[in-house]
């Protein structure tokens, strides 16, 4: 776009909206968009737009059988409000674009442009030649043209942010499509990924969490397979930066020398989300999973004799095809001895496109339906033992931004302890701002969350609280002068709080 389409687009401000489905990969390339779309001059509809911007934008999933009903289904409800709208756009990306490609176009000519996931960084530039030549654009390139981070970045939080250390995946689990549409793994450089993680430290952010399909096989494509272990100890050094997470690892990359630096390394938070998948050995070697449950749990061990107060969460997978009774007590067995503070559970589920698609022994829907609910009342059961565990302790919270959707009617205020746990505390007579600290006594646990309902021992101010606040206070003088309808801001949900597609990553 030259300078003079841009400056134009800017005097009309054009608006934009984004609608993000599946990862955390997707939800951080959600914010590349908008870092894009706002550099060529857009401006993000209000929230709750629903359609009413000049631009929508689908982030797409492919992991759900059911994902491409779900995406021409809401393409359908558009039609009709872009006939009454001269001049708007849809653009479809995404994992789901990556696959269907043309059929997109076929299926719902309406939309404008079709873009893949190597080649996000074209979004604007397709808009704009499908304005100019009014007719739909679909570019999909076969492999990564340039390292996602390279592209400017609108980041949903002023406090915590998802850093890219790879993309890709090289593993060949036969539930997954995520390979065949990203592609091989591709590893940056870690002097590219510190640098970023420094920048954003000294933008105010003090919470970052390191992303990856699979991100402890970090160093694959450069060679070293300790890289991982060293960038977390490396980002041990940067000061000012608080907490250190990262997802999703893969139990048959899980080594030694990670678990060491997460002890070892002060801001590494004593949190792990490992995928399970299964407990069963035979259906592991189904899906291709290499590891079985005896190193699962050798790994699960190991983490607790170095990081007592570790909270672990996991992906389970109910139904994949094959699975015999037997099988599935062994899931249970896993989950029993594991005694994960969360589990994601999915009911199997085709891919189209994926190995175990057509796998016999297709598990019946009603079967799945009877597995899963006792797995869910088991993990249930241990969330809340293992969370009843931490009442009585005193604990650091960072404080969140609408993770506490009924804090106005309680008086509370929400937040994430180092463990990630959901923590909902007394608002204190001071001020607090999302990014600050407070300490709190735990008084009560529930499953999924934790109450600390006597009074805050402590508030400190932080610099991510104060860029919070920068933020807000230049949000809000933008709307009461030009309304730009800038985005509210928000916090990229923490694991184990967004649910991980089972083979979404890891």
């Amino acid at each position: 776009m030259t300078s003079s389409d841009r400056s134009q687009a800017v005097d009309v401000q054009r608006s934009y909206e984004i609608r993000t489905y599946g990862c955390q990969m997707n939800v951080h390339d959600s914010e590349r968009l908008s870092g894009l779309l706002e550099d060529a001059g857009y401006v993000r509809a209000p929230a709750g737009a629903d359609g009413d911007a000049d631009v929508v934008v689908f982030n797409t999933c492919a992991v759900r059988e059911n994902a491409d009903n779900k995406l021409y289904g809401n393409l359908g409800r558009l039609a009709p409000m872009k006939t009454r709208r001269p001049g708007m756009q849809i653009a479809v990306g995404g994992c789901l674009a990556q696959k269907d490609r043309d059929t997109i176009v076929t299926r719902a000519p309406w939309v404008d442009v079709v873009f893949g996931t190597h080649n996000i960084g074209k979004l604007p530039v397709l808009l704009e030649r499908a304005r100019v030549q009014e007719e739909a654009q679909v570019e999909i390139a076969e492999s990564l043209e340039a390292f996602p981070s390279t592209l400017p970045t609108r980041r949903e939080s002023a406090y915590a942010a998802w850093v890219s250390i790879s993309v890709g995946c090289n593993n060949t689990c036969t539930f997954c499509i995520v390979p065949a549409l990203r592609g091989k793994e591709k590893d940056r450089r870690p002097g590219d990924i510190l640098a970023e993680i420094e920048a954003l430290v000294a933008e105010g952010v003090s919470e970052i969490t390191l992303l990856g399909q699979n991100v402890n096989a970090y160093g694959s494509d450069i060679g070293d397979r300790e890289a991982f272990s060293k960038l977390l100890r490396a980002c041990g050094r940067i000061e000012g930066l608080e907490r250190v997470r990262f997802t999703s690892p893969h139990p048959r990359d899980f080594t030694d020398d990670v678990i060491a630096a997460m002890a070892e390394t002060p801001n590494a938070m004593p949190q792990l989300h490992m995928p399970l998948q299964s407990g069963s050995d035979t259906v592991l070697k189904a899906m291709r999973r290499s590891y079985r449950q005896e190193r699962f749990l050798g790994i699960i061990e190991k983490v607790r004799a170095a990081i007592p107060h570790a909270a672990i969460s996991t992906d389970i997978i109910v139904g994949f095809p094959g699975e015999t009774e037997e099988d599935f007590e062994q899931t249970m067995h896993t989950v029993r001895e594991a005694r994960f503070a969360n589990a994601f559970t999915f009911q199997y589920s085709k891919r189209p496109g994926t190995p175990a698609a057509t796998m016999d022994g297709q598990v019946p829907k009603e079967v799945v339906q009877a597995r899963y609910e006792r797995l869910v009342a088991l993990q249930e059961e241990i969330s809340w033992d293992e969370n009843k565990k931490q009442v009585g302790r005193t604990l650091e919270v960072m404080v969140a931004e609408g993770e506490g959707r009924k804090d106005g009617a309680t008086h509370r205020l929400s937040g994430r302890a180092a463990d990630n746990r959901l923590v909902h505390f007394t608002k204190p007579d001071q001020e607090v701002r999302p990014g600050d600290v407070v300490t709190v006594a735990i008084t009560y646990a529930a499953p999924h969350h934790l109450l600390a309902e006597g009074p805050t021992t402590s508030v400190r101010r932080t610099r991510a609280g104060d860029a919070w606040q920068k933020r807000r206070d230049a949000r809000e003088d933008k709307q009461a002068g030009v309304m730009l309808g800038l985005p509210t801001i928000g916090v990229p949900a923490p694991l184990p709080a967004a649910a991980v597609p089972a083979c979404g990553i890891g």
